[in-house]
């Protein structure tokens, strides 16, 4: 890979990695593909028009990855790139994204990636998005992404979606739509600190008999942060869905959570909770009596929060 030390740091942040990943990748650093490789059965390919890539997962694929982060550390630099995901039936396969910025300028930086997966029949897909911002200069560190999944018959996504440092300013909007038995598990962990802002926005459709959506949001404001958690399920059929947000505000932090429902068929069986408040006393008590500052107590406890 030829990457530097900011970059092959921002790329262990968002995809654990220190190295060249197994399997196939498109490994992507300051508007330039870094790296690609691809295997018998997971092909990617250059979009012929626009910025993007097109990835093929293969009928039947099982036990194999994909990894497609993407690490900016030059200061001003701005792009949108569109990728395609088209995942065959009875597939089995990890996928993993995010996007690393290291900012020291003046200017803004910003990625916004647009992903769409087109999920076939009774295949399984864990997608994990993280987000990481780094840098100590004024300028802003901006992620702005949009997933939109498409769940065949039968086809099961799960989403691990996380934001725990120094991205300044975000707002995440998935869309899904479900066809018979499609189940869609969603798990977004989030913190904001100084005068961050972050904007999630889901809007799951279960259009079809037995599908299910579970949309679980865990997030923590800090200092002056803001935070907008705004998730809709829509019952098109007999299906079940749950949302939820649970959220710790501290300082002077600000949490707008709306969750809603729409329900268009009788059987239709849908949920949602929210709660915000602040950490309790008693656990802060609790972990100072076996010798941990407050400073201390409150890190353990966001920690487990978030975990």
């Amino acid at each position: 890979m030829n990457m530097d030390a900011i970059q092959k740091r921002l790329l262990m942040e968002v995809a654990d990695l220190h190295d060249v990943p197994e399997g196939a990748y498109n490994l992507r650093a300051n508007g330039e593909s870094v790296g690609r490789a691809v295997t018998a059965n997971i092909d990617i390919k250059t979009k012929t028009e626009g910025s993007g890539i097109d990835i093929h997962i293969k009928p039947g694929t099982k036990n194999e990855s994909v990894h497609i982060p993407v690490v900016l550390s030059e200061s001003g630099l701005k792009e949108t790139v569109y990728n395609d995901f088209f995942v065959g039936d009875d597939c089995d396969v990890l996928i993993v994204a995010g996007c690393g910025i290291d900012n020291c300028g003046n200017q803004d930086s910003e990625h916004d990636g647009i992903h769409r997966f087109f999920v076939g029949k009774n295949s399984k897909i864990r997608y994990v998005e993280k987000h990481y911002g780094s840098g100590d200069g004024s300028g802003k560190r901006i992620l702005d992404p949009v997933t939109e999944v498409y769940l065949d018959e039968g086809s099961c996504m799960e989403m691990e979606m996380a934001q725990i440092k120094g991205v300044d300013s975000t707002q995440r909007t998935t869309i899904a739509e479900l066809k018979k038995d499609a189940k869609l598990v969603v798990r977004e962990r989030l913190m904001t600190h100084g005068e961050q802002n972050a904007v999630s926005v889901y809007k799951v459709m279960l259009n079809e008999e037995n599908s299910s959506a579970d949309v679980v949001s865990r997030s923590v404001a800090r200092d002056n942060s803001y935070q907008k958690f705004d998730a809709c399920i829509i019952g098109n059929a007999p299906c079940s869905g749950h949302t939820e947000c649970d959220s710790i505000i501290m300082d002077k932090g600000r949490i707008l959570a709306v969750p809603s429902l729409e329900a268009n068929n009788v059987d239709a069986s849908l949920v949602h909770e929210a709660a915000i408040g602040k950490i309790a006393g008693e656990q802060l008590i609790k972990l100072m009596t076996m010798g941990l500052t407050e400073a201390q107590a409150e890190e353990q406890i966001i920690n487990g929060f978030l975990k």
